[in-house]
């Protein structure tokens, strides 16, 4: 099958993750990513769920490793941070503060279920796909960093659960490769989420229009992974076609987390759920035609008046009538045809043109 064939096969115009349809026309879907926000504490990772679903969200987001699964531990070079956010940590320290215990697991899931959002994760090994399928998860989405490992992709598509897969630091190859691989194991809804991978992430590396290729290109629904530290990349990429739209989300920006400094807070939640749904409404369909919240300034439109007094069989020039608001007169683009035209009867001052003025 050549690649025009497998996109138009392969092209999907919604999905469903929890009963929610996702795709253009549907309002954007938002996730909440919790990611380490909870900072090792569970309550606040009850109340990161609860803030998520009173600010609109439709879904919650966790991630379910352990540092041994993610990484090893060892100090030597390779496993050092050098720069950005976690400088100076390993990884396997970095992980060990930031995941999110198993043991939590089955609490999170049914007090979101319990109060009606839906729950998702990203899982970054096998066992946390045996895990997660226990907990009986909607979806499954895949990290940026994890979109090479193909074997983890396989497995999470032979569940045919959806798959929501991030595209940070990948090239157009690496896409393809990682679509078809969850095609040929049996996902059927999926979709791919425009990323980059910095924490955070300047907007002028995210080149939006990218969106609009990434949807011809892969033929699936399509969204935005947004790093950056406000709403604005978000919001933008709904005009070109960004069905989902994931952020980090935090109790408190400033309590010093792995990921609090680049997430939003809850007023920042709310406004992007509602102001995505705005963008999105807008966009709308191709229609030339009045719209009702017009129809009442018609009247304000410029038409033709009479601006002298005439009489009965008086030749009209370009000094008795002129283009001015209102708009009851007959259109400014008769003017020329109409100089020169007798009038049909006396006319005053500040009366509109009409066809019934004049003879032709």
């Amino acid at each position: 099958m050549d690649r025009i064939q497998k996109i138009i096969s392969n092209m999907t115009k919604t999905i469903t993750i929890d009963k929610t349809k996702i795709g253009e026309s549907y309002p954007p879907y938002v996730i909440a990513e919790m990611s380490a926000n909870h900072n090792g504490n569970i309550d606040d990772a009850f109340k990161i769920i609860e803030k998520a679903k009173k600010s609109g969200a439709n879904a919650v987001k966790i991630q379910t490793y352990k540092p041994s699964t993610i990484t090893i531990k060892s100090e030597l070079p390779d496993f050092l941070i050098k720069d950005g956010l976690w400088k100076g940590k390993s990884l396997y320290e970095l992980y060990e503060s930031a995941h999110t215990p198993w043991s939590w697991h089955k609490e999170l899931f049914e007090y979101a279920n319990k109060i009606g959002i839906t729950m998702l994760s990203s899982p970054f090994d096998a066992s946390a796909i045996d895990l997660l399928e226990d907990l009986n998860t909607p979806a499954y989405k895949i990290a940026s960093f994890e979109i090479i490992d193909l074997p983890l992709v396989r497995y999470a598509a032979s569940t045919k659960k959806p798959m929501i897969i991030s595209t940070g630091m990948a090239d157009a190859k690496e896409i393809d490769e990682v679509i078809e691989t969850a095609r040929e194991a049996g996902c059927v809804d999926l979709a791919i989420l425009h990323c980059v991978s910095g924490y955070p992430a300047p907007p002028k590396d995210y080149n939006l229009r990218t969106l609009v290729d990434m949807k011809k290109r892969f033929g699936v629904i399509t969204g935005i992974s947004d790093h950056t530290l406000n709403n604005v990349t978000a919001l933008a990429s709904v005009s070109l076609g960004a069905s989902i739209i994931e952020k980090h989300f935090t109790l408190d920006r400033t309590r010093g987390g792995p990921d609090d400094s680049f997430s939003l807070e809850e007023k920042e939640l709310i406004e992007l759920c509602e102001s995505s749904k705005v963008a999105w409404s807008s966009l709308g369909r191709v229609d030339y035609s009045i719209k009702e919240s017009e129809k009442t300034n018609l009247k304000f439109r410029r038409s033709l008046y009479f601006i002298k007094d005439l009489k009965k069989g008086d030749i009209i020039t370009v000094n008795d009538i002129r283009s001015i608001r209102p708009g009851f007169g007959i259109s400014p683009k008769y003017f020329d045809e109409i100089i020169g035209k007798k009038v049909k009867k006396d006319v005053s001052y500040g009366t509109p043109v009409m066809f019934e003025s004049f003879h032709n």
